[in-house]
């Protein structure tokens, strides 16, 4: 399934869709329904830019908690295996 980029504007909803990136300095986070995935490098520098970003992750971080701790969660979710999808050889 393809991934779109989610629009900034929005507030981020954790585990809402599986389709959903937001991407903000060279780091990406991947929403999920059962996973959010991130990925990337994040420099947190000390100064105004470095304020703006440290505030913005600790935003999604503190409404993927508060999600998490306002659910009845399961000790662990089961690891999916990676399903590859076929694809047409375009020399054949």
């Amino acid at each position: 399934m393809p991934h779109r980029k989610a629009d900034p504007a929005l507030p981020f909803r954790p585990f809402a869709e599986d389709a959903g990136v937001q991407t903000f300095a060279g780091f990406s986070i991947e929403n999920g329904t059962r996973r959010i995935a991130l990925h990337g490098s994040l420099d947190l520098t000390r100064d105004r830019a470095g304020l703006k970003r440290a505030r913005a992750l600790k935003s999604l971080l503190d409404a993927v908690v508060a999600t998490l701790e306002a659910e009845d969660l399961p000790d662990a979710v089961p690891e999916e295996p990676e399903t590859a999808e076929p694809v047409r050889n375009p020399f054949a």
